[in-house]
């Protein structure tokens, strides 16, 4: 076996793991689920069927990946925060025909207790802070924060925020890499 499980957890057969992945404490990994090299799935964590997780992603305690969520690559789940995959739930309806598809694309961070409504696509390196909640697409690089989530600004892909405006032209670096970011209407691209 090329990954870590914990004696607690529990992972249905037919589950894909990739090499290097590590499976702590009372997790649950459905058959389905589709788990990439390198992955953390923290204390708690609930993986469902149809499920894509990908390669260096890291799953904090307490958060449940339910059905027809993917995440990209390197992608943070903080502590306890949520996905859904149905609109306007009811216990009395079954409405698992209605599921929503969420991706979360490349790098993409989300804050701990932040919630991810079914249906959005969170663009690569966008930043989400805690207990925000994401009911609409998200550009990449975009910092949002709130109830529901506001862009406040943006964010390099090595997680420290960048200072341009929202909108408009200009280019700045990151203090950290020296990166070079270049923003041309509302779309921010790397170009270093």
């Amino acid at each position: 076996m090329s990954y870590t499980i914990h004696p607690s957890a529990t992972v249905d057969e037919g589950a894909q793991i990739g090499e290097g992945s590590r499976v702590w404490h009372f997790v649950h990994v459905c058959s389905g689920a589709q788990i990439g090299k390198g992955v953390s799935l923290g204390q708690n964590v609930f993986v469902g069927n149809k499920v894509v997780i990908g390669d260096q992603c890291k799953i904090q305690n307490n958060v449940s990946v339910y059905d027809n969520v993917t995440l990209e690559e390197g992608v943070f789940c903080g502590p306890s925060m949520v996905f859904t995959n149905v609109h306007n739930p009811r216990a009395l309806i079954k409405r698992k025909n209605e599921y929503r598809n969420t991706l979360v694309k490349k790098g993409v961070t989300l804050g701990a207790n932040c919630t991810v409504v079914c249906g959005v696509t969170i663009g690569e390196y966008a930043f989400v802070g805690a207990g925000a909640v994401v009911n609409k697409d998200v550009k990449p690089y975009a910092l949002m924060v709130g109830v529901p989530a506001r862009q406040i600004g943006w964010m390099s892909q090595y997680g420290e925020q960048i200072p341009l405006p929202l909108q408009g032209q200009g280019t700045a670096t990151c203090a950290q890499t020296g990166a070079t970011y270049i923003l041309q209407g509302d779309v921010l691209t790397r170009a270093t």
